[in-house]
Order: structure tokens, then C-alpha cells, then sequence
């Protein structure tokens, strides 16, 4: 049987998995079937929890979206991992040291139940995120359709966000401008698309588009792109209050050489198990 947990940042979900102690070794298919909401468990991602090789460095941590493919960074489930880590009594320190493909990340868990995440540095390079523009720019001008272009930021926190400015995320065209940009060609590796509402200096609404998952309740990630990006128009203040979904996340950059810092909850759901021997169906 392999065993799991079922966790949730912010209705962003999970199924997270101990393999430390279990011999892990998921095919695309399989994760398919565990992030199906109608024949397997459901989730927006798989999160693996392995040893790290790095000395000084607690944990492994590996994230597969809903379609299978792996990526570098999630903010939600960092949070998701922290909890866990804790709550199966695989380390007993505040601050954890984790290891993802994007870099090293520090979540810390506060008395209060929240969990702080240092996510790095943002990265602002075309090359970087990536994106395809033939020089650096705060925004570009996208084409979306023949004769239409909309304004997009574009960064990395460890995975590739572009970010629209919008007048009321209820009426955004989160449906069909989120696909269309996230398989844009300027966006070889694909895209998270972020659609940010202004309210004041210190809060903003947002809803996100992630590659491989579609619309989630809630993007740690996304949440510090939306942030970094309207800092770097002058828009908002160093600190701020991210309104998603599935409830608010704290943002804090403190200034343009700083990692960004992220701080919201982290839900045990239920722990489970599921037969080998249906994955090995697959």
C-alpha cells in the first residue's frame, strides 16, 4: 500500500507523499491517476518528500502538476511540505532547509500555525523566466490574437508567472486568456498567468492560471510574482495582503535585493492509502 496525506494551502491541494520511507517511483500515469478528482485521489499537485544529498539541507522536495510533468517551485505546497514534515515527526526544527530543482527555500512554522516561506529571489531576465523578448522590460506587450495585444510582467520565482493588470478578477477572462498565454509560444517552457486586481497600496485580489493545473484556489508562487511586479511599477507597497480564492496570503519584499518572503496556513485534510497494485494497473 502506499501510504499518503491529503493537504491543502488555501483549497490548493495536494497529495503528499513520504518518500523517505516508502520506495517511490511515480510514471507520468500514475500521478494522472492520483491528481484525478473522479477515479484516483485528487489534487492540483503530487508532492514528494525525499532525502537531499546537500549537506546542511533537511529535505528533497519535488512537485508534480495534475498533467505529470514536474516543476521547480510551488509556494503552496512548501507550506503543505512544512506542515508535513513536522507532523509525521521527520524533523522537530522550526526552520527547515529544502531542496527543490529552482534552489534551497527555508519554510519556518510560527507558534500561531502559519508558515513563512523564504521563496528567494525573484529573476527578471527574458532568459530567466524564460520568455522569448529581445530586451529586458518591466512589461511587454503580448499578441494574443491577430490585432489584439495585452500588457503582461513577466518574472520567475522559481517557475515562469505572467501577470495582467485587470479591473475586477470576478469578471476576468480567467477561462480562456489564461490557456491561450499559458501555451504561448513566447513561453517555451509554458506559464503561470496571473490576473491582479489593484484595491489599495497594501491588498490585492488575485486569480491564477497555473501551467498543468488550470485555475487553482490559491498560487503561492503567483501571489509573490503578482506582488514583486506591481512593486516594480510603483503600484504597491514593500508589503502586502494577497486576496485569492481560497483565503489571504502576506507578501513581503523588502527591497529589490531581498528574497521574497511568503506567510500563510497549511491543512492537514486526512491520511490514506491507496493499492500498488491500482497504480501498477496504469
Amino acid at each position: 500500500m502506499l501510504k499518503f496525506s491529503k493537504m491543502h494551502g488555501l483549497g490548493n491541494d495536494f497529495v503528499v507523499i513520504d518518500a523517505i520511507h516508502q520506495d517511490i517511483s511515480l510514471t507520468t500515469a500514475q500521478v494522472q491517476f492520483l491528481a484525478d478528482r473522479h477515479r484516483g485521489i485528487g489534487c492540483d499537485q503530487v508532492l514528494l518528500v525525499e532525502k537531499s544529498q546537500l549537506e546542511n539541507v533537511d529535505f528533497r522536495y519535488r512537485i508534480f502538476n495534475a498533467d505529470g510533468g514536474e516543476v521547480a517551485q510551488c509556494g503552496n505546497g512548501a507550506r503543505c511540505f512544512a506542515q508535513f514534515v513536522r507532523d509525521k515527526g521527520l524533523t522537530d526544527k522550526a526552520t527547515i532547509a529544502v531542496e527543490t530543482s529552482a534552489g534551497i527555500i527555508y519554510p519556518t512554522l510560527h507558534a500561531n500555525g502559519n508558515i513563512s516561506v523564504d521563496m528567494g529571489q525573484p529573476h527578471f531576465l527574458p532568459a530567466e523566466v524564460p520568455f522569448s523578448a529581445e530586451e529586458p522590460a518591466n512589461t511587454y506587450m503580448l499578441t494574443v490574437a491577430p490585432g489584439e495585444q495585452i500588457e503582461i510582467a513577466t518574472l520567475s520565482m522559481g517557475n515562469p508567472h505572467a501577470v495582467i493588470l485587470v479591473d475586477a478578477v470576478e469578471t476576468a477572462p480567467v477561462d480562456t486568456l489564461g490557456p491561450s498565454i499559458e501555451s504561448h509560444p513566447q513561453f517555451p517552457e509554458r506559464v503561470n498567468v496571473g490576473f491582479m486586481q489593484l484595491c489599495d497600496r497594501q491588498t490585492i485580489k488575485l486569480r491564477v492560471f497555473e501551467r498543468g493545473a488550470g485555475e487553482t484556489s490559491a498560487c503561492g508562487t503567483g501571489a509573490c510574482a503578482a506582488v514583486v511586479s506591481g512593486i516594480r511599477r510603483g503600484l504597491l507597497a514593500r508589503q502586502v495582503t494577497v486576496q485569492l480564492k481560497g483565503g489571504s496570503l502576506l507578501i513581503n519584499w523588502p527591497d529589490d535585493d531581498a528574497n521574497v518572503i511568503m506567510t500563510g496556513p497549511a491543512t492537514q485534510v486526512f491520511d490514506g492509502e491507496i493499492a500498488w497494485a491500482t497504480l501498477n494497473l496504469l
